[in-house]
């Protein structure tokens, strides 16, 4: 009988990414979420297939697996699943964490109560946010009253933290999937999983290897990494090609003034990473270049809306603007480029994201410039606050330029 893998998080990412790994490395894997249309779809077909979409056009479909079963994160099986994992992954998105937490806090009370000899399992939290695994324990720490659990916890199971990076757009709408038209995905050839070692538990961690996943002793460099650089680009081309009226990263990014901006600031952050981490200046160069030319993938079809939402958490002090800026700061770099990006941030504006509704009435509210020192934590006496206020000027055109297209 294949080892049981427990991913919460049944969406694109999740079946397209992380899901779709461990169904390749043999493991039976149940997709648990709250969507419960989704969950009857996954236990009817019982696969679904990934088509990968390469830049030229060319189109090659991979079946995930067929040991895949689906329940719902609050129904009555998810505690039995819990009870059964060799592993258990997470892509809900890290807001969703503290909702996932209870359930499995009550699951390890039952794993421990039930298993005469314990065994040892990972937890891995493959979310957008600098120790998402680390968050996810204290959370379930918090759900757990009894000390022996909160004892097991400790010995038997890992939490480590993880960096995953792989596009994965929502199905297009002009694209309707033949096989399964509930459940294929449409992803980018490229992914990275890279998993820290030193938090997994078990000598070997898992019953089988999961393939795809890179075991690393140096995982904050990768994280950031990845999120000052990648994260930072995908949501710059994001928030300049809305205000440009773009609809897909891919038209944004082929706008040359938008190209050259995003371009600019991964440089930014790549050498402020170079000097923390002792990147090589010239594989860091080659690194943005390769994201760029994922960024150009015409056939990924990849909203500005869908990379931009949540503005306020793309804002956050540690996350992808904010971060490196600050990074520049510390090392007395410039981020000029940076600063534009956190400019057009502020200015992205839907009224179907409550983050951007949120962002744009504060901003209403208080004013620009009082906006930007309470997101950032700079005063009104740093460069960068400057850089802010003259970027949101300058991006105005841009706006009004949108209003007026869209009108």
């Amino acid at each position: 009988m294949a080892p049981r893998a427990l991913q919460f998080g049944a969406g694109s990412i999740g079946r397209g990414f992380i899901g779709a790994l461990l169904t390749q490395s043999g493991y039976h894997v149940t997709f648990a979420d709250v969507n419960q249309p989704l969950i009857d779809a996954i236990n009817e077909e019982k696969e679904y297939h990934i088509h990968i979409l390469l830049p030229d056009g060319a189109e090659t479909t991979t079946t995930s697996g067929t040991d895949i079963s689906g329940c719902n994160s609050n129904g009555k099986g998810i505690i039995e699943e819990i009870v059964n994992a060799s592993i258990i992954t997470t892509a809900v998105g890290p807001d969703v964490l503290k909702y996932v937490a209870p359930t499995l806090a009550r699951g390890f009370s039952e794993k421990r109560k039930r298993r005469e000899q314990a065994e040892y399992l990972n937890v891995i939290a493959c979310e957008n946010r600098v120790g998402a695994s680390s968050l996810l324990k204290e959370l379930v720490l918090d759900n757990m009253e009894s000390e022996k659990d909160k004892k097991y916890l400790e010995g038997y199971i890992g939490f480590p933290n993880c960096s995953v990076d792989r596009i994965v757009p929502p199905p297009s709408a002009d694209k309707a999937p033949i096989d399964h038209p509930t459940l294929d995905v449409d992803v980018e050839l490229f992914h990275e999983w890279i998993v820290e070692r030193k938090a997994l538990k078990g000598n070997p961690p898992f019953p089988i290897g999961v393939k795809g996943m890179r075991l690393t002793d140096r995982l904050e460099a990768y994280v950031e990494r990845k999120l000052f650089t990648l994260n930072t680009g995908h949501a710059m081309t994001a928030y300049l090609g809305f205000l440009k009226s773009y609809d897909t990263i891919s038209e944004s990014i082929h706008d040359e003034e938008i190209a050259r901006n995003v371009r600019h600031a991964m440089q930014e952050s790549g050498v402020a990473l170079e000097r923390k981490y002792n990147f090589d200046t010239d594989a860091h160069a080659a690194y943005i270049d390769k994201i760029i030319n994922r960024f150009r993938n015409p056939h990924l079809k990849d909203e500005c809306v869908r990379v931009g939402r949540e503005p306020l958490r793309k804002l956050g002090r540690n996350d992808r603007f904010v971060g490196p800026a600050q990074l520049c700061k510390v090392y007395g770099l410039p981020n000029k480029h940076l600063c534009r990006g956190i400019a057009a941030a502020m200015r992205y504006e839907s009224d179907d994201d409550p983050q951007s509704v949120e962002l744009q009435d504060r901003i209403k509210r208080d004013g620009v410039e009082k906006v930007a020192i309470e997101l950032t934590g700079w005063t009104e006496d740093d460069a960068e606050i400057g850089h802010i206020m003259w970027n949101y000027k300058d991006l105005e055109k841009l706006q009004t330029r949108r209003t007026s297209s869209t009108a």
